[in-house]
């Protein structure tokens, strides 16, 4: 069995996380790490672990380094670099889910976060933690840098065509709409359910930090630099994202030639391309699923692409659990074949 240990354990993404690898054949959970929560019950803050609970802890890192085999960061960023970088000295593998260790250039990690990076060094040794990108490094890291929600639903969908020379790498709009939990477990009046119920905003316009994540990974599979326009939005569902994408396509492109880029998912366990059927945020809700769908506009001349995914699972926990199986020699799927909640 491999132990893993969970520090943040009571956010969003780390409460999905927490169950995820409760119910993972392969995976006991030896350390679930609370700073606010110490000493209580899991159970205190999420009843539905009632039936398989885990008592809080602080955080005690040579504790947490030598009890796993795998070790989970889910904390704000720039604490994040903070505790991984700790967990890396004394020899553990370590799974972040914060922004800090997605980036390959510092600067721009700095410039977008604001913040000095707390671990530049380990910057050269992260594995950016997409699985249909970096499958084999992802197997062979000790560090990986666990995409975001947004950014996984946009390069999943937008990538391969890139890498195929169907569109150009110039005029792409990224228009996403998330499920409120995309804002972590907070207070803040923005989020209360008065504010959001039947009303869409969106938000970060221009300035969101998940811009210089998806163009990072965008340019580096069209091998030129990649500027998008991405706005994000909030949803007033729990969970979800659902992002509309408009490309440029190349002249003299044809649906088959989107449909052979996208060949490239046709083994993939978790990405599924529907082709001209565009797909829900239901299609894929309660899964580890990122599902693509795709219209060529002729007359607009334009390629609308739809990707969707669960925020919290392909866009945090899942994605973290299939990394998790990678690195240690686990079935890619393990604890993540679940199908969505359609209802």
């Amino acid at each position: 069995m491999v132990k893993a240990s969970v520090i943040g354990a009571t956010g969003y993404a780390g409460a999905e996380l927490m169950r995820l690898l409760t119910a993972h054949p392969e995976a006991v959970i030896t350390h679930a790490v609370s700073k606010s929560f110490a000493g209580q019950k899991m159970s205190a803050l999420y009843p539905s672990f009632l039936s398989r609970d885990y008592t809080l802890k602080e955080l005690d890192i040579d504790a947490v380094a030598e009890d796993s085999d795998i070790v989970f960061t889910c904390l704000p960023h720039g604490a994040s670099a903070e505790t991984a970088a700790q967990l890396i000295s004394r020899g553990a593998r370590v799974i972040d889910l914060s922004g800090d260790f997605r980036y390959n250039d510092v600067s721009v990690y700095e410039r977008w976060y604001n913040i000095q990076h707390a671990a530049p060094a380990l910057l050269a040794e992260s594995v950016y933690g997409m699985p249909e990108l970096y499958r084999e490094r992802i197997k062979k890291a000790r560090l990986i840098g666990n995409p975001g929600c947004y950014t996984t639903c946009a390069i999943l969908a937008v990538a391969p065509l890139l890498k195929a020379g169907v569109v150009l790498p110039d005029g792409i709009v990224i228009d996403a709409k998330s499920g409120v939990t995309g804002a972590g477990r907070s207070e803040k009046l923005a989020y209360n359910f008065c504010e959001v119920d039947e009303s869409l905003k969106a938000y970060g316009v221009a300035t969101h930090r998940h811009t210089s994540e998806i163009e990072q990974e965008l340019s580096l599979a069209a091998g030129a630099e990649v500027v998008v326009s991405f706005t994000p939005h909030l949803l007033p569902v729990k969970r979800g994202i659902l992002s509309t994408i408009y490309l440029i396509p190349k002249a003299g492109v044809t649906e088959e030639d989107i449909a052979d880029a996208y060949s490239v998912y046709k083994d993939e366990p978790f990405v599924q391309v529907m082709g001209v059927a565009l797909p829900e945020i239901k299609h894929v809700t309660g899964s580890n699923n990122c599902a693509i769908g795709y219209v060529l506009d002729r007359r607009a001349n334009r390629l609308i692409v739809v990707s969707v995914l669960d925020n919290l699972i392909k866009g945090a926990a899942g994605q973290a659990v299939q990394n998790m199986n990678l690195i240690c020699g686990l079935n890619e799927t393990a604890g993540l074949n679940n199908t969505g909640w359609y209802l």
